[in-house]
C-alpha cells in the first residue's frame, strides 16, 4: 500500500515595515484618544509601510526568514500562494511579483482573496496540493498593507489598521504530517459589511470615485463584531472535530487579530482561559491575511510553542469568510 504524503511545516518567517504609528500619533490626526482606541479595540500601535514599499516587498521580506529557519533554497519552491486583498497591482499577481524577487524558477504562482481568512485559504490549497503528489515546497505568504487602503478621515476605521506580512514553507513528507485539519466556510449575503466600493468593474476608478474615498475600507462595525464571534466560534471546533484533538490538547489558540473584544468573546464561549490565547494586536493592529502567521511565527520565535504541541489557528474577514486550522508544531 502506497504511504500517505503529509504536510510538514518546515518554517516560517514574518516582516513589518519600521514606520511605527502610535494611537498618540493619531490623536494629532484625528478626533480620538488613546485611551479610546485602547479600550474598544486594544490596539495600542501598528506599522505603516512606506510608498516605495508594495505588498510584494514585505512578502519578500517574510519570505527570506521564512526560507533560512527552514534551510532552504528558493530553487526547491515548486509553487507560491499569496493570500492578499492589497496586491500590488490587480495584475500580474503579487505570488509573482514575489517570484521575480527571490529568483525562483517557473513555477506556479497565484494570489488568492479572502480577506483575513485568507492565510488559512492558503492552507487549506497548499494541503490539498501537497497530499495530491503535485507540489513538494509550497511557499504560503500572508501579507497586506491595509493602511494604503485606509481613509484617515473616518476615525472608526483607521484606527485599526496596520501592514505585515508572514510567510510560512510547507513541504512533502512520509514522516511528519503538520496540518492537522483545516475548516472553511463563507456567507456573501454579508458583502454588504466590510468592503472596498471602487477600484473593480463594479465600480471603475474615475476622479467622483477618489474624491468620495471609495477606495478606501467600510465597515459597519456592530454587525461585524455579531458575526465575527458566532463564526469564528464553529469554525474553531469543526476544526478541532475534524482533526480529533480536543480543547485541551491545544497548547495555543491563535486568533485573527482584529479587536480584543472579538478575541475575548470567542476564547470566553469556547472555554479558553485567556493565558491559553496568543495576543500581540496591542503592537500589529489588523493585518489582515498576516496575523495568524505573523503571531504564529512570533510565539514559535519567543518559544511559546516547542515541537510537536498543538496549535489552532482561527479568522474572521469580509465576504463574510472564516476558517480554522489544527496544526502541530
Amino acid at each position: 500500500m502506497k504511504k500517505k504524503i503529509g504536510v510538514k511545516i518546515s518554517g516560517t518567517g514574518s516582516y513589518f515595515p519600521k514606520k511605527v504609528l502610535t494611537n498618540v500619533d493619531l490623536e494629532k490626526i484625528i478626533d480620538t484618544s488613546d485611551e479610546w482606541i485602547s479600550t474598544r479595540t486594544g490596539i495600542k500601535e501598528r506599522r505603516v509601510s512606506e510608498i516605495n514599499e508594495p505588498t510584494s516587498e514585505l512578502a519578500f521580506k517574510a519570505s527570506v526568514e521564512a526560507l533560512k529557519f527552514a534551510n532552504i533554497s528558493p530553487k526547491q519552491i515548486d509553487m507560491i500562494l499569496v493570500a492578499t486583498i492589497t496586491p500590488d497591482m490587480l495584475f500580474p499577481s503579487t505570488a509573482c511579483f514575489l517570484q521575480a524577487k527571490l529568483n525562483i524558477p517557473p513555477a506556479p504562482a497565484f494570489d488568492l482573496s479572502a480577506s483575513c481568512s485568507g492565510f488559512i485559504y492558503g492552507i487549506s490549497i497548499a494541503k490539498a496540493f501537497i497530499e495530491s503528489g503535485l507540489y513538494k515546497k509550497i511557499l504560503l505568504v500572508g501579507v497586506d498593507e491595509l493602511t494604503k487602503i485606509t481613509d484617515w478621515t473616518d476615525r472608526n476605521t483607521c484606527v485599526l489598521f496596520g501592514d505585515g506580512a508572514g510567510a510560512m514553507i510547507l513541504s512533502a513528507s512520509y514522516e511528519d504530517d503538520n496540518v492537522l485539519s483545516v475548516f472553511l466556510g463563507a456567507d456573501g449575503s454579508y458583502s454588504n459589511l466590510l468592503f472596498l466600493p471602487a477600484g473593480g468593474t463594479f465600480s471603475p476608478a474615475t476622479i467622483d470615485t477618489v474624491n468620495k474615498r471609495l477606495h478606501t475600507i467600510k465597515m459597519h462595525g456592530k454587525e461585524v463584531f455579531r458575526a465575527a464571534v458566532p463564526k469564528m466560534v464553529f469554525a474553531a471546533e469543526k476544526a478541532l472535530e475534524f482533526s480529533g484533538k480536543k480543547l485541551e490538547d491545544v497548547k495555543l489558540f491563535i486568533p485573527h487579530q482584529a479587536n480584543m473584544r472579538i478575541i475575548k468573546a470567542v476564547a470566553k464561549k469556547m472555554g479558553i482561559s485567556m493565558d491559553k490565547v496568543f495576543v500581540n494586536i496591542h503592537k500589529t493592529g489588523n493585518v489582515s491575511s498576516a496575523t495568524t502567521i505573523t503571531a504564529l511565527d512570533e510565539a514559535i520565535k519567543t518559544n511559546k510553542l516547542k515541537n510537536g504541541d498543538i496549535v489552532e489557528l482561527v479568522a474572521f474577514g469580509g465576504g463574510f469568510t472564516w476558517g480554522a486550522a489544527v496544526i502541530r508544531i
